[in-house]
């Protein structure tokens, strides 16, 4: 048989663009003109003189703007309805994965509550194929064994991207530590605590339908990664779910435990703008970021902390603090771009995106405070916030702390303790 005759058929090739990310990025991009269009037409009646008309109530400007607002609509209707294999599998490719979640880190809330074909839904893949919670497609892995190991990606990030520099922790610490290792995949956009409802489900059916017995479930996370995975422990408590009693360890990668500062200036910067007649209209663009991002100001992990409030708010209110799981291992590891403790970049920027604080779970408030034993917290210097997924002496301690219990759970040590 020939190369030619031996190539793959073209539904089987992966694709940089797909039939329905046309459809989903017209729909985005015509969501935002509309947007745009709003806040210029309220810009454009301050000028007049009429600052407390609403859009669309100018008069002859009035008519002008409903009328290009109505034709992006129309546009927007017609690009929406579905064509011939635009709904069709197809294979993706590295480069749309990463892009697809930047999109829904960004905007993620917007896409699934519009039902845009570029929101992610929340799933567990191998390899970047999704993996079905049922028993006949959990049957048919080849390695399923009774010590589970979920990685958790953060903000804007996708499952394939804990591979990094030609390492993947999951990956290493299935060959080192026996682990069966499963990817979680999700839309970074939405509510923490969305997220972390819908993971609590999501691990709930997994062992469910496990072809054998769970003994023990380990949660690797990264970034916003550990937020989602505080509240999944929070929301299986809740709803009395069997899966949280096997979960023995819970590992944060610069996890920001007490909010992200770049968060909190950005929305101080989106209030400033708010309070000009010119800009004001313009604060309006920035208050597009998702609910995932603005989560990320103080660390929201439930409901409460967001239900019925104005998440731009600037009234300064705290979420309602959660401690570590009970009965867990919890293990941190922060980041610092400083070369030793205590110099300025280590005190004031962590790991470049996340304070070495936050990262370790302290607070000025010790109520606020996360208890992590000494021997369960490390900082490596010299690591960015990314680099946490790649470098030899992140994983040595990975490697270090999961395989240093897994033995003296061997010799009956209690599990928790």
């Amino acid at each position: 048989m020939n190369a030619r005759a031996r190539k793959s058929p073209p539904e089987a090739r992966p694709r940089h663009v797909h039939a329905a990310d046309l459809d989903g990025a017209g729909r985005l991009l015509l969501l935002g003109i509309e947007v745009l269009v709003d806040q210029v037409e309220v810009l454009h009646l301050k000028l007049l003189g009429r600052p407390l008309a609403p859009p669309g109530a100018g008069g002859v400007t009035g008519i002008v703007y409903r009328r290009v607002k109505s034709t992006i609509r129309i546009t927007g209707h017609w690009i929406g309805r579905r064509r011939p294999g635009a709904g069709a599998p197809r294979h993706s490719t590295a480069q749309r994965e990463a892009v697809l979640a930047a999109l829904n880190g960004l905007f993620g809330d917007l896409l699934a509550r519009t039902g845009n074909p570029l929101a992610i839904p929340m799933r567990l893949r191998i390899g970047g194929q999704p993996l079905a919670t049922t028993a006949a497609a959990l049957a048919a892995l080849p390695d399923a064994g009774p010590k589970l190991l979920i990685l958790v990606h953060g903000l804007c990030r996708c499952d394939l991207q804990w591979q990094r520099a030609g390492h993947d922790h999951g990956a290493a610490l299935a060959r080192d530590l026996g682990y069966t290792t499963l990817y979680l995949h999700y839309n970074s956009g939405r509510h923490i605590s969305t997220n972390g409802r819908a993971l609590a489900l999501l691990l709930e059916e997994l062992v469910g339908a496990w072809p054998r017995r769970v003994e023990e479930i380990t949660l690797l996370t990264h970034s916003m990664g550990g937020l989602v995975a505080r509240s999944a422990c929070h929301y299986a408590e809740q709803a009395g779910y069997g899966w949280r009693a096997q979960l023995r360890h819970l590992v944060f990668l610069g996890t920001p435990h007490h909010g992200a500062p770049l968060e909190r200036h950005g929305n101080w910067l989106t209030a400033v703008l708010g309070r000009s007649m010119i800009t004001a209209p313009f604060a309006r663009l920035g208050e597009l970021r998702s609910a995932g991002i603005t989560d990320l100001r103080h660390a929201n992990l439930v409901d409460e902390d967001w239900r019925g409030r104005n998440r731009f708010d600037q009234d300064g209110t705290l979420p309602r603090a959660l401690a570590l799981p009970a009965g867990v291992r919890c293990y941190t590891v922060a980041g610092s771009t400083g070369r030793r403790a205590g110099d300025l970049r280590d005190r004031l920027l962590g790991d470049g995106l996340v304070p070495l604080d936050t990262a370790l779970g302290r607070h000025a408030d010790p109520a606020r405070s996360l208890v992590f034993p000494a021997s369960h917290q490390w900082t490596g210097f010299g690591i960015h916030h990314l680099d946490l997924l790649s470098r030899p002496e992140v994983y040595a301690q990975l490697r270090h702390w999961l395989g240093k219990r897994r033995r003296k759970d061997r010799d009956g040590i209690k599990a928790g303790r």
